[in-house]
């Protein structure tokens, strides 16, 4: 019997010795919604719903996958759905997450990236200052509340900041990262980098450049995220493409899921399904490749991306949050003030012009759409399309860093804890 809305906050004394992050007891208290159908129900509407709030006037400030996730946190901690639900997430993390990533990644062309010329170097000199900002952020605030998730949660973090969301969860997947510990760093991250992009757009407002604004006024960070997001979906996206792309997005999961499983890569198959799709991307024929499969695979991809996020906010506890909120926004705070001030040390030393600096910046931490974005809104069209090129060059090298680094902030972590000696 149910007993109505409730927080769960308790966990052992024991427990936590063991494992700092805490979880929800569920015992005695039923979820008001327990059906398959209805998990599935409210994730969807989540998720949905996180894309209008996006576009409202108050929720511009926002992205529609913090929004998601916040709120498949609010939904699942009043009990209206169970967090422990491995038949409903067990299968968003296992199928409908690796789907999606061929589905965001046809259009990650690589011969395309050297297209991009001065600003393919301020995108790496970003790269560089996020994994600086990454060492940094571990030496002064090692994430002990999340025992050991800590490190991995900040390798996943590391490749958040190189390429997208999509980075995060492929490295939380292959780390096997805590679903409450992923939850509460892409929560308290979500945050910091909504406060960096307040800064970057001052930033850029500041250059000085008015002939790159042709004397036109930027619009919203929003506004201009979502006339990129209009300019990169196709309007013509039609039945025949969106089951092209699912198809080919289906092949390429069951390959990389085959040789993940054949060379015993243990939680490796979404990085492996990345590689092979770049690879498709890169040297597949354009009639296997058309502008409106790329658009609708794309949008495909956001809405599934979007159930998977209401499922990470839903498998997730507010006590988790709670507990380790301030150390994750001090790390995250750390580690991007450390890329800006990076990038603009680079752009001293190179002389980058300030809307490269800005638009490298924003592939990195953001990703292709928010960097587009940024080139929308300030209306540097000529820098649109670079822009999304070497932003899906970051989604394609921010996982294997951020795995590369998790050993790397391990020994930071434990060092600073007087564990390690160097």
């Amino acid at each position: 019997m149910g007993c109505g809305p409730c927080l769960h906050l308790g966990a052992s004394r024991n427990r936590r010795r063991h494992s700092p992050v805490v979880t929800r007891a569920t015992v005695g208290c039923e979820a008001l919604i327990t059906s398959s159908w209805g998990i599935w129900a409210t994730l969807a509407c989540v998720g949905a719903s996180a894309l209008h709030m996006e576009r409202s006037k108050w929720g511009k400030g926002f992205n529609a996958a913090l929004l998601a996730t916040v709120l498949g946190l609010v939904v699942s901690n009043l009990n209206i759905v169970p967090a422990h639900a491995p038949h409903i997430y067990g299968v968003v993390n296992s199928y409908l997450l690796p789907l999606a990533v061929p589905l965001l990644l046809f259009s990650g062309n690589l011969s395309r990236v050297l297209s991009t010329g001065r600003l393919l170097g301020s995108f790496l000199c970003a790269t560089f200052s996020t994994v600086a900002g990454t060492m940094i952020a571990s030496m002064l605030v090692p994430l002990t509340s999340l025992g050991a998730d800590g490190h991995m949660v900040a390798a996943a973090l590391t490749a958040r900041h190189i390429g997208g969301s999509i980075n995060y969860v492929a490295v939380t997947e292959l780390l096997g990262v805590s679903a409450g510990a992923r939850m509460a760093g892409l929560a308290a991250d979500d945050v910091i980098v909504t406060l960096y992009f307040i800064a970057l757009y001052t930033l850029a407002k500041r250059s000085g450049s008015g002939e790159e604004n042709d004397g036109e006024q930027p619009s919203s960070v929003a506004d201009g995220e979502t006339q990129a997001t209009d300019r990169i979906a196709d309007p013509t996206i039609s039945v025949i493409d969106g089951a092209t792309a699912i198809g080919i997005s289906a092949l390429l999961c069951a390959a990389g899921s085959a040789i993940a499983q054949s060379i015993g890569y243990k939680g490796g198959s979404v990085a492996i399904i990345t590689l092979l799709t770049v690879l498709f991307a890169t040297f597949a024929p354009s009639s296997f490749l058309t502008p409106g499969m790329i658009a609708s695979g794309e949008s495909l991809g956001a809405i599934l991306l979007q159930i998977f996020f209401a499922s990470v906010g839903a498998s997730g506890s507010l006590s988790v949050v709670v507990q380790t909120a301030p150390w994750l926004f001090a790390w995250s705070a750390v580690a991007v003030a450390t890329h800006l001030i990076g990038v603009l040390v680079f752009e001293k030393l190179f002389g980058f012009p300030r809307r490269e600096t800005c638009l490298s910046s924003n592939a990195n931490i953001g990703g292709p759409t928010t960097a587009a974005g940024m080139a929308a809104a300030f209306n540097w069209t000529d820098m649109i399309v670079p822009s999304i090129l070497i932003g899906i060059l970051g989604y394609t090298i921010g996982t294997p860093i951020g795995v590369f680094m998790s050993p790397c902030i391990a020994k930071v972590f434990a060092w600073r804890m007087g564990l390690f000696s160097v």
